[in-house]
């Protein structure tokens, strides 16, 4: 014998059917996600800096010269120090100026004091150079891509002036006093301490001033950006007689979808999608021979532009990002002092 359905079932399990589904998506998507996300998505910071794993190896050391604790001199409160824009091609010291004619620039900060005549240049960049910041390593005893991404702050005495003037920008922008420098250095090692992970990308829905920002970069010129505007909240007067421009390396896509952490690699509810991930970033995988690394653009273009897909790494998840023309564009734009 077989009940049939009263009208008010369906009803019903139409409204158990939705609870269902806005519960998985609880399961599913970031805490700030169905309508209230966030963009661009908040960088994360950490409560301090994580200890370096030692598989991650640099080709060049970072800040060989620089303070092993990453500390900065005191300076007198009464001292008067230049505050210097720095801007070079990177890795001009190896490549010269081949890199700047494609406008991909390192920024910097330089300060002098009055006082003592000492010359100091701040950055911040790659613990173990670019690459290994913007894609993940293949380690056979892990099942998720594994990532040498940390940045740091270098401090260092001296300005190098053939270095950045040669090829690049040495411009004085202002003058603080000692006081207002020991205070943007207790900021310095603070903001060095949270904000780890180096990002390369910044991805907007389209190249138009009005686009929507979906992630912004974390780079050396977010850091100098960041410093520039602390230094003004401190009372500094900052002022550049030329355009201050800075290299943006964007990627172009549609609404990004949220896909998850390393979980992706260990469910078997997800193992399709690990495997795409993987294959992905095992297209810019390092130290590949020259006919691999072409066969691998193709393999990449074909990925990004005809299947129009880049998975993304951002605060230890994984998006997918649907791209849209002109996919990836290379700028060097005027971002003014703060």
């Amino acid at each position: 014998m077989f009940l049939r359905p009263f009208p008010e079932m369906k009803h019903y399990m139409q409204i158990i059917y939705a609870v269902l589904h806005l519960w998985i998506l609880e399961l599913l998507v970031p805490d700030n996600a169905h309508g209230k996300q966030v963009w661009p998505v908040p960088y994360k910071r950490l409560d301090r800096r994580p200890d370096v794993d030692p598989y991650c190896q640099a080709l060049y050391p970072f800040c060989p010269t620089g303070d092993p604790d990453g500390r900065i001199p005191y300076m007198k409160d009464s001292d008067i120090i230049y505050v210097f824009r720095l801007q070079t091609p990177v890795w001009e010291f190896k490549y010269g100026d081949i890199l700047g004619k494609f406008h991909i620039m390192h920024d910097a900060i330089g300060f002098g004091s009055a006082d003592t005549g000492r010359n100091f240049t701040m950055e911040w960049y790659e613990l173990f150079q670019l690459g290994n910041c913007t894609f993940p390593h293949e380690r056979e005893e892990m099942s998720a891509p594994f990532w040498c991404n940390q940045g740091a702050a270098c401090f260092i005495e001296g300005i190098d002036d053939i270095h950045w003037k040669q090829n690049g920008t040495l411009e004085k922008i202002g003058e603080i006093s000692g006081e207002m420098f020991n205070e943007m250095a207790r900021w310095v090692q603070e903001d060095n301490e949270t904000g780890v992970y180096y990002e390369t990308w910044t991805v907007k829905s389209d190249p138009l001033d009005n686009a929507t920002k979906w992630f912004e970069s974390y780079d050396c010129s977010q850091f100098v950006h960041r410093t520039y505007k602390k230094l003004m909240e401190l009372g500094a007067v900052l002022f550049s007689k030329a355009q201050t421009n800075y290299t943006k390396i964007y990627l172009y896509s549609r609404k990004p979808m949220y896909l998850g952490n390393d979980t992706i690699f260990t469910e078997s509810s997800t193992k399709d999608l690990a495997r795409d991930i993987k294959k992905f970033y095992h297209y810019f995988r390092p130290h590949q021979s020259v006919l691999e690394v072409i066969l691998s653009l193709f393999e990449a273009y074909e990925k990004m532009v005809l299947e129009r897909t880049f998975y993304l790494y951002y605060n230890f998840e994984y998006w997918k990002l649907p791209m849209n023309y002109p996919y990836f564009r290379i700028t060097y734009e005027e971002i003014p002092l703060p």
